[in-house]
Formats: structure tokens, sequence, C-alpha cells
């Protein structure tokens, strides 16, 4: 059985694809499965015994994934499990908040219990480590977003994790924008040279440049580069290459940054700071389940 149309409607409206949230929840459910069946649960609960199953949060934090944990149970029972958003994504919660109550067979809401929270509480740390960068750059100009670290397989729902922290997303392929860095500056023979030979190929996709000194960033801004990556940047150095591009081009620090550098990077005016550790590196928020049998 497919998803249901409600809970296709509700991947539609947070900009994911309902087909591969659900090849994705498959994928994961046979692998814990392993062409075999739940053999505790089999064992030890009734086939005819239903239970609440609420999936709870144990600590604070911005909750991301409950459509695709929704997914998870309806592809476990076959469509006879009812699933309740009680929180929406994108909200901060705090320990013992129920996010999702489930109503279904026993059986079918313990068998896709792990693998429904393994989702859900890693977009949600995610979320959460979006968030508090979020929170560090209000009220300036400066946004976060993303990069390409993502986990293989799940990167559209991580970087939809990030915009439900509040943060912006990066290139979600290698096809849809270009990023020269120093490999490719390398390979071409210099910085301006790798800029003029991506904007010739392909004249109208957006193109970011990763320059690594001032002298390289006066490089690309006089070749007509309109965003470029600061990469390693100081505080310091930041703020000059501000005053330097004077709003010619929109600019990017990146470089291992850390939630503590976020006052100093907001001081120097850039636009965005790229920070990896959202998606690579997030702690996953602690959510739980707790399991209300009804009948059996």
């Amino acid at each position: 059985m497919s998803l249901s149309y409600e809970l296709r409607a509700a991947l539609d409206a947070a900009g994911l694809d309902p087909a591969y949230v659900e090849s994705l929840v498959r994928a994961a459910v046979a692998e814990d499965l392993a062409g075999g069946v739940d053999v505790t649960s089999t064992a030890t609960v009734p086939a005819e015994q239903r239970s609440v199953l609420e999936l709870v949060a144990r600590a604070p934090g911005t909750v991301a994934g409950a459509p695709v944990a929704a997914a998870v149970f309806e592809v476990v029972s076959g469509g006879d499990a009812t699933v309740r958003i009680d929180v929406p994504d994108g909200a901060a919660v705090t320990a013992g908040q129920v996010l999702v109550t489930v109503d279904g067979r026993t059986r079918d809401l313990l068998t896709a219990e792990r693998t429904a929270l393994n989702l859900y509480g890693h977009l949600s740390g995610v979320a959460t480590a979006t968030a508090a960068w979020a929170a560090a750059l209000a009220g300036s100009r400066t946004r976060v977003r993303d990069t390409r670290k993502t986990t293989p397989g799940l990167r559209a729902l991580e970087k939809y994790a990030v915009r439900c922290g509040g943060g912006v997303n990066h290139r979600m392929a290698l096809s849809d924008a270009a990023l020269v860095k120093d490999n490719h500056v390398l390979a071409a023979g210099g910085v301006a040279e790798a800029f003029r030979a991506v904007r010739t190929r392909w004249p109208g996709l957006p193109l970011e440049v990763e320059v690594d000194s001032l002298d390289q960033l006066d490089e690309v801004l006089d070749a007509g580069a309109d965003l470029v990556l600061l990469d390693n940047f100081t505080p310091e150095h930041m703020g000059e290459a501000v005053r330097r591009t004077a709003g010619r081009a929109t600019l990017e620090a990146s470089g291992g940054l850390v939630l503590a550098d976020a006052p100093a990077v907001v001081a120097t005016g850039v636009d965005y700071v790229a920070v990896g550790a959202l998606t690579h590196s997030a702690a996953v928020l602690d959510i739980g389940a707790d399991l209300r049998p009804l009948s059996g």
C-alpha cells in the first residue's frame, strides 16, 4: 500500500517528494527486518492487540521529520495505523512534550518504533543545531547555510531539517549550481580562469567561487563574481573582505566555524555563514516512545 493521500499532501507541503520518502522508509524498514519478522514483538504481543504509541521529546529542541516518522508507521502497518502529528515541524519543544500519537496494532507500532525514532531524532537534531545558529545570528543580516556534507541518501531530508531550524539551503546537487573550490582553481590554472570557464560554459547557472586570500577576492571581483566563499578567513579578514567588496558580491564565510564564533562573524557583515556541522555532526535529539495498550 502506498502512503495515504493526507500524508503525501503533507510531504508535498514540506517540499519533500512523497515517492522518495516512501522508498527511503521502505528500505529502512527492510534493513531492520532483514528478510524476516520482528521476532520479539511476534512472540510477546497478541496479533489482535491494539495500542497507542506516543513519540515524546526527552530533551528540549526544535523538531523536524514528523511526516517521515508517520510514513514509517503507515508502511509497517499497511495503512492500518492512524497517525496524528501533535507538534508541527520547526516548532521548539520542551522535555516531556508529546510530538506524535499513533493508534494501531501493537506489533506494528513496536516494529516501526526504532526506524521512526532514528529518522525523527536525527532530523530534529539537525533542526536543533540549525536553530541555535539562527538564534545566534538573529537581528543581523547574516544567515546560516548548510553544505553538501550530508548523509548519503538523506540529503533532501537533512536539508529540509535545516529549513525547519531557520537555516538556508545551499545547492542540492552538483548540477544545480557551481562552486569553484581550490582543486578546481588548481586544475584550471587560477581562480579567475576557473570562474571564467564555468561562466562561459554555464552562463545562467548560479556560480560561487571559493577564495582563501584577499588577493584572490580582488581577482574574482574584478572578473565579475557575484557570490564568493571566504574560506578560513579570520573575522578581521572577513571584515576587510566586506569593505573591499562594497556590495558588489554576496559573501559567505566558511571553514570550521562553531557557534561561539557567531558574534564575531556577525560583526563583519558577511551575508552567509556555511556550517557543515549542521548535517555531518548534529547530535540526535532524544525522542522516546511510550506505549499505552488499549486491549488484548
